[in-house]
This record gives C-alpha cells, structure tokens and sequence, in this order.
C-alpha cells in the first residue's frame, strides 16, 4: 500500500495501473506457491483514499432564462446556419451531434416528426421526436439552406456543422451554457412546471435507463403525451415574433 499511497491523488491512472502491477505479480506468486494471499486485492484497495473523478456537470440555464438565451441569439448577427439548429436543439430537446447530423429522409413534415435512426443515437435505439408548430418553422427556413447532400443544418460548405458551432455561439454571446446544458433545463421545467408523468419525460431525453422507463416504452411509448410535452415547452421558450 505504501507504493501507490503517494501519488494515488495526484497521479490516478499512474497509481492505479501500478497497484494493477503489483496485483499482478502478487496472483503469479500465489499460483506458484510462494504466497496464500495477494496482498494488493480487495484489502488494499479498501484501504486506499477514494480518488474517483469528481462528476462535471454540463453548465446549463435555469429554465426560466432559456426563452431569453433564444430571443439574444435571434437578435444576433449569428449565422443562420448557426441559430437554426441551435434554436432546434433546444425545442427538441436533443443532442448536437443529433441535431448537426439530421438529415431530410428523417423529417416527416405531415406527421410533425423527427425520426432519428438507432445509429444516430447515443442509446443505438431509434428515437422519434415529435415536432411543435415552431420547430416546423425551423426545418422550413432550413430549406433555404438545403444542398444535394441531405443535411438540414449544413455548413457553409455542405459538410456537417462543426461539433464546436453552437457551443462558440453561446460563448461569443456570454451566454452562460453549453448546448447539453439545454437538454437539464428542459428537464427541470418538466419536473417543475409541469405534472406530466417521469417516464414521459425521460422519453422525451430518450432516456430508456430505468425498468419504469422501459416498461412504458415496450408498452405504448405515449407519443401523444410526448408531442404535447414538446408543444408546451416550446410555448414556455417562445421567443416574441416567432
């Protein structure tokens, strides 16, 4: 223990693969017949000061100040390319590797949903979004953006946006998030603000973690109660004049 113990801190991963070493050679040494035990199994590492990485979360808005975070970035000589799929993002909801890789074939403009494919999503689970009347007008201004190459929100030279362009948008206009930031403000409103039930808006995350979750999906997935979810949340962030 007293190898490890001195950088166990300030060197993790060195520390850990070290005592991984000793471990080794300690199990050689049992097998062999020169010990009964291995001294650096469960014993030292109970013994050892906790030194897990402390969890960083995404910086994110109250939900209250995400309706004005939307009307500073309209107001902003951003590009559109830049504020269409931001202001997408948040009304769905979604990540921004999904938002930056969606794609026309997965818009059903009649039906008002985004169809994502399991392999776009972080979950390898096909993910349907509904979309408010807002988000509608997104993809409709995104038409003028559109190329033969299928992206809705494509860059200036028709390849996927940047996985950095929304996140330097924020930073340029002093707005204190990190697009996944948007994803806890929707749910803290859901939580707060409305009585639609849990497994409802972990649905809306595609979130499908917890065996109550799963239950609904395998059930029903209550689209319908996800499509007004999304509708009521993009009336809460609406932005004047949109």
């Amino acid at each position: 223990m007293a190898v490890p113990l001195p950088t166990w801190s300030a060197k993790r991963v060195t520390a850990k693969r070290v005592r991984q070493r000793i471990a080794a050679v300690m199990k050689w040494a049992v097998a062999h017949g020169y010990r009964q035990d291995n001294p650096a199994g469960d014993a030292v590492s109970a013994a050892l000061p906790k030194n897990a990485v402390p969890q960083q979360h995404q910086r994110a808005l109250p939900h209250a100040e995400v309706g004005a975070a939307l009307a500073r970035v309209r107001r902003s000589r951003a590009y559109l390319v830049t504020v269409l799929p931001f202001e997408f993002l948040v009304l769905t909801a979604c990540r921004n590797g999904e938002v930056r890789g969606t794609r026309w074939e997965e818009i059903d403009t009649a039906g008002a949903v985004w169809t994502i494919p399991a392999e776009r999503m972080k979950a390898a689970r096909e993910h349907r979004v509904p979309l408010s009347p807002r988000a509608l007008q997104i993809v409709a201004e995104a038409q003028q953006l559109a190329d033969r190459r299928g992206l809705v929100f494509p860059s200036p030279t028709g390849k996927m946006l940047s996985q950095s362009t929304m996140p330097s948008l924020l930073r340029d206009l002093e707005i204190g998030a990190v697009p996944h930031g948007f994803r806890s403000s929707f749910r803290g409103w859901a939580a707060e603000c409305t009585d639609y039930p849990r497994e409802v808006c972990e649905l809306a995350l595609a979130h499908v973690k917890s065996d109550r979750v799963e239950a609904a999906y395998r059930r029903s997935d209550p689209f319908e109660k996800r499509r007004k979810l999304m509708d009521d949340w993009a009336g809460y962030i609406a932005v004047p004049g949109s």
